[in-house]
C-alpha cells in the first residue's frame, strides 16, 4: 500500500493492520472536488485489493472532517456534469467500503456537512469530537441527497426523523448525534484521532472474515424476509466454521484464554 505525499488530496497510509484513509484538503475544509473524489476512489480500490488490511480509519485533516462537494465547480461549469462525476466516484467508493471485510471507523470533527456527512454515514462505526456539528444541508441548495445518505439515515434513526433532518436542514451537535445513534462515541477534540485509531486497532485484532459476514448480514437484513434472513445467517455461520479464526476462538473459549485471531 502506498504512502501518499502530503500534497495529495487523499492520503492512504498504514498503522500496522489499520489503513488510515484521510481526506487531505484542510485549507479548504476538505471540500470534495473532482481530483479528491477520484483520489478517494483510487484509494478505496487499493483497499479492496489488499487482504492484509483488517480495519480502516476514515478521517479528515484539519479542523473539519469535510463540508461536502465542490459547489463552486458546479456553479462555474455544467452542474450536472460535475455533480455526475463526483457522485459516480463517491458512490463506487461507498460500495467498496461497505464490501470490505475490514470494519471502517470514521473519526469526525468540526463541521461534517453535505456529501461529507453522507460519506461518513457509510462507515461501520463513528467517533465524533465534542466540537462536531452535523448537517445534511442538501435542501438549502435545492438538492436531494447522494453518497448513501438516503440509505443510511433511515436505517439509523428511522424514516420520520431522517426526513426531519433532511427536509429541515437540522444542525446536530455531537451529543445529539450520539443520542440518535448517528455516532458511537463522543470524545474530547484533542483525543479524537488517538481514540478513533485505538478503536480501529482493536478491531484489527479481531476475526476479520467474521466481521465481513456480520457487516453484510446487518446491512442487507431489511431486504429479506425473516425466513430468507435466517437462511443467510445459517449459511454465513457455517462458512465461518471453516475458518482458522473460528477454530482459534472456540479453542480460546474452552481454554479460558484470549483468542489470537489472524483474520483468516
Amino acid at each position: 500500500m502506498s504512502s501518499e505525499a502530503s500534497s495529495s488530496p487523499v492520503r492512504l497510509q498504514r498503522e500496522g493492520a489499520v489503513a488510515v484513509l484521510e481526506l487531505n484538503r484542510p485549507q479548504a475544509l476538505n471540500v470534495v472536488d473532482l481530483p479528491t473524489a477520484r483520489a478517494f476512489l483510487a484509494a478505496c480500490r487499493e483497499l479492496s485489493a489488499d487482504a492484509s488490511v483488517r480495519a480502516v480509519l476514515l478521517c479528515g485533516a484539519g479542523r473539519s472532517f469535510g463540508v461536502g462537494g465542490d459547489l463552486r465547480a458546479m456553479a462555474a461549469g455544467d452542474a450536472a456534469t460535475v455533480a455526475g462525476e463526483l457522485i459516480d466516484a463517491l458512490h463506487e467508493s461507498v460500495q467498496r467500503l461497505a464490501a470490505l471485510d475490514a470494519p471502517v471507523v470514521a473519526a469526525l470533527q468540526g463541521v461534517v456537512a453535505g456529501g461529507s456527512w453522507s460519506l461518513a454515514l457509510a462507515a461501520d462505526l463513528a467517533v465524533a469530537s465534542d466540537d462536531a456539528v452535523f448537517t445534511l444541508a442538501y435542501a438549502q441548495i435545492g438538492a436531494s441527497c447522494d453518497v448513501n445518505a438516503s440509505w443510511a439515515l433511515p436505517r439509523m434513526v428511522g424514516l420520520r426523523r431522517a426526513l426531519q433532518i433532511a427536509l429541515l436542514g437540522e444542525r446536530l451537535d455531537a451529543a445529539q448525534a450520539l443520542q440518535l445513534g448517528l455516532v458511537n462515541r463522543v470524545v474530547p477534540a484533542a483525543q479524537l484521532r488517538e481514540q478513533a485509531l485505538a478503536l480501529a486497532q482493536q478491531l484489527a485484532q479481531g476475526p476479520t472474515l467474521a466481521y465481513g459476514r456480520l457487516k453484510r448480514l446487518m446491512r442487507e437484513s431489511l431486504e429479506h424476509s425473516l425466513g430468507g434472513q435466517l437462511e443467510r445467517e445459517r449459511q454465513a455461520f457455517l462458512q465461518g466454521t471453516r475458518t482458522q479464526d473460528f477454530a482459534q476462538g472456540v479453542a480460546a473459549f474452552l481454554d479460558k484464554r484470549p483468542p489470537g485471531f489472524e483474520g483468516c
